[in-house]
């Protein structure tokens, strides 16, 4: 299965939200005025793209409506979809890390999929052929070891732990060096997910992030703040108050196939500025994805008879 259809099926509820919406718009107009451009903001708002970065999207809109003499709300769909995409984009070293000797950061809330997300990518990597080693770090959560362990015996990369309630940051200081005299490729880090304390947090990511530079600074330093797609506007709060706590390099999305508020996605990349680099449409690991803006968005609004281009 392709990307597109894997994010088509995978954002099934936001896409019929969206797409559906959208036609019914797009046909239910004859002219292009105030009330067909507010019907369209009503939609992209209620799919969580959020109220500033759509009235990005609609100023886009009107500008390209104008420059190019369109009439039509019926041609206005393609329009706005080059409106959508123009608020993403992925750098073109957005990965390096995947392909040079890195330490990945896992950060978010709990209950994100946090850990299952250190899984995925770990077994995405290691199928890819990197050596890939996880590091327990989330050592206050209650099966937070246990889970990791679980996800490392599926991709089959080692696991270094230690017993919960250790300092996350002598883990940390394990691993790293582990990582180093067995040459792993990768380091993922599983972290603990506090937010309720920023300072808290800000001291814990503070020495973990010490001990990699003083012990691995050859390394690529990449870290990913994981957020669940089902809480929508919530989502964009936690990144704002992570990416105050820790230098976020990436965002990863996840739980997309269980909302109509895929929408968020755009909001986030817009507003922070900063790339998602890979989205969850589902449980396997292969439903976790590297994030294309381009196919997100063709997706997000395709319609049933759209299919993947061979």
């Amino acid at each position: 299965m392709g990307l597109f259809s894997i994010f088509k099926n995978g954002l099934a509820k936001t896409r019929k939200s969206l797409a559906d919406g959208l036609e019914f718009v797009l046909n239910g107009f004859t002219n292009i005025d105030d009330e067909f451009y507010e019907e369209i903001e009503e939609i992209l708002v209620m799919a969580d793209i959020g109220v500033e970065t759509t009235e990005f999207i609609l100023d886009s809109l009107k500008e390209k409506v104008a420059e190019k003499h369109i009439t039509k709300p019926v041609e206005c769909r393609e329009v706005l979809i080059e409106s959508i995409k123009e608020q993403m984009s992925v750098p073109a070293d957005a990965y390096a890390f995947e392909e040079n000797k890195s330490v990945l950061l896992m950060i978010g809330v709990n209950g994100v999929g946090k850990t299952t997300t250190c899984g995925k990518i770990a077994g995405k990597l290691k199928s890819e052929g990197k050596k890939v080693m996880l590091c327990a770090a989330d050592t206050f959560r209650a099966g937070a070891i246990d889970q990791l362990a679980e996800w490392s015996k599926r991709a089959d990369v080692e696991l270094i732990a230690q017993q919960e309630g250790s300092d996350p940051a002598a883990v940390v200081y394990d691993a790293v060096n582990a990582a180093k005299s067995r040459k792993a490729d990768i380091l993922i880090c599983d972290t603990a997910g506090r937010l309720h304390n920023k300072k808290n947090l800000m001291d814990e990511l503070g020495k973990i992030n010490r001990i990699i530079d003083r012990e691995y600074p050859d390394a690529i330093r990449e870290t990913l703040v994981v957020l669940d797609g089902t809480t929508g506007q919530n989502a964009l709060v936690q990144a704002k108050q992570f990416n105050e706590a820790a230098k976020i390099t990436g965002i990863v999305m996840t739980k997309l196939d269980g909302t109509a508020k895929g929408g968020i996605a755009i909001a986030v990349q817009r507003e922070l500025g900063i790339p998602v680099k890979y989205i969850g449409v589902g449980e396997r690991i292969e439903d976790l994805q590297r994030f294309d803006p381009d196919t997100f968005v063709d997706a997000l609004f395709a319609r049933d008879e759209d299919t993947e281009e061979e």
